[in-house]
């Protein structure tokens, strides 16, 4: 079932009826999609859907760079680049993405991403060389670009502000559930036939995420696509974003979030696989299964935020990565896995919480709001996953710890800023 084109009207701000006849320039209300109704449901679903492929599709080299560098003779540092370079890609896919989004249709958008980047997965899997294989894996960014900032705006811009932390968490679940499947199905599916066979099958069943949220996003409402845009006007809207108290911080805490999170999920699989832990992948995808936390922490922060006010959950869900990463410091492995545990739920919450927040700061170009928070979040990503490599070389877990442990300070530094800055239920 293909949804309708996009509405071609004017969104407006829901006042009560009552109101409305003392607004002179007073358009008929068009209704947010509220939180319990078929349609919220529909949405949510749809872009869990979303969110699982983008992380399932982007993630599901991690547990196998180990296998990348003894199929192709590469360091950990290159073997990083099959996953580094992807999200440099898509950080810079989602700023664009984030511009040209506001012409086009939220859903035909989001779908034509969803389709290349799971073909290109597939080409992936049967990639001959070294280099190849990081060409699609590069295009795969570039194609995925479509679908965060443009579901971050969507949600923003349908869901009823009293709904819309519990529907953003829903999404952000959607990729906890991504970024475990893409690690537990490849590792399981490699120790049993191939890291080949692991790729293409994440590759298909990112086909089967893209129909079943195809058929199920409702069309927009409160989105008219504007064509013809100049760059004076795009320039102009893009520096006002820096101007919004608050989103600047946003964006650092993006980075922070996911710089911290790729780090650690990037190099932990080294450590055991090397004395005296020495698991096979499969075994260290049964570990990775807490990424499932994230599917609880993702709706219940949102919640949480809604609330009991967003500054108080990102706190706290900082120091909870901060615990995780103190105990995956110590020797026995039932510590560590607790400690990935910790810093998996303490991501999606903070990142739930984070990504709501952008959108309700952000007055209007919502899209390009989205994609600057997506462009720090993913560049964070890049940058730190790739150079966590050279310091895992030169100085092991400690020295990756140690790195990730600042950025959670800098995280915490600005959450306090940002707190004195937030009003009540926002």
């Amino acid at each position: 079932m293909t949804p309708p084109p996009d509405s071609h009207r004017t969104a407006t701000s829901a006042a009560p009826a009552s109101t409305a006849s003392s607004t002179a320039s007073a358009v008929p209300d068009i209704p947010y999609l509220e939180r319990g109704t078929r349609a919220y449901w529909r949405a949510s679903i749809a872009l869990l859907f979303a969110g699982y492929a983008t992380f399932s599709l982007l993630y599901c080299v991690q547990p196998l760079l180990p296998s990348f560098s003894t199929a192709f003779n590469v360091t950990p540092a290159q073997s990083s680049l099959s996953l580094s370079l992807t999200t440099a890609a898509l950080a810079l896919a989602v700023f664009v993405a984030g511009f040209v989004s506001e012409g086009w249709s939220r859903h035909k958008l989001m779908t034509l991403s969803l389709t290349l980047s799971a073909l290109l997965t597939i080409g992936v899997s049967i990639a001959p060389q070294w280099h190849q294989l990081l060409v699609l894996r590069t295009l795969e960014g570039l194609a995925l670009g479509g679908v965060p900032a443009v579901a971050m705006a969507y949600l923003a811009e349908e869901v009823h502000p009293d709904g819309l932390g519990l529907a953003m968490g829903l999404y952000v679940g959607g990729t906890a559930i991504g970024g475990m499947a893409g690690r537990v199905i490849t590792g399981v599916v490699a120790d049993l036939f191939s890291w080949r066979v692991a790729i293409g099958t994440i590759g298909v069943l990112g086909i089967l995420s893209m129909l079943a949220f195809r058929a199920l996003l409702p069309p927009s409402r409160h989105f008219v696509p504007r064509r013809g845009l100049g760059f004076t006007h795009r320039r102009t809207a893009l520096l006002k974003q820096f101007t919004r108290p608050g989103l600047s911080l946003l964006f650092l805490l993006g980075f922070v979030l996911m710089g911290s999170f790729v780090t650690l999920y990037n190099y932990i699989g080294y450590r055991l696989l090397a004395p005296p832990y020495q698991l096979n992948q499969t075994e260290i995808g049964a570990i990775f299964v807490v990424y499932l936390t994230g599917v609880i922490a993702s709706p219940w922060s949102g919640r949480m935020a809604d609330n009991f006010g967003r500054a108080r959950v990102l706190t706290a869900s900082l120091l909870l990565m901060v615990l995780g990463l103190a105990l995956t410091m110590l020797q026995p492995l039932a510590a560590i896995a607790a400690g990935i545990a910790c810093v998996t739920f303490g991501f999606f919450a903070g990142h739930s919480v984070a990504s709501s927040w952008v959108g309700r700061l952000a007055k209007d170009a919502k899209g390009q709001a989205a994609a600057l928070y997506l462009l720090a979040y993913y560049i964070g990503s890049s940058v730190v996953g790739s150079y966590g490599g050279h310091v895992w070389a030169g100085f092991g877990w400690n020295g990756v710890a140690g790195l990730v442990g600042v950025l959670l300070i800098i995280g915490l530094v600005a959450t306090m800023r940002l707190r004195g800055r937030e009003q009540p239920r926002i």
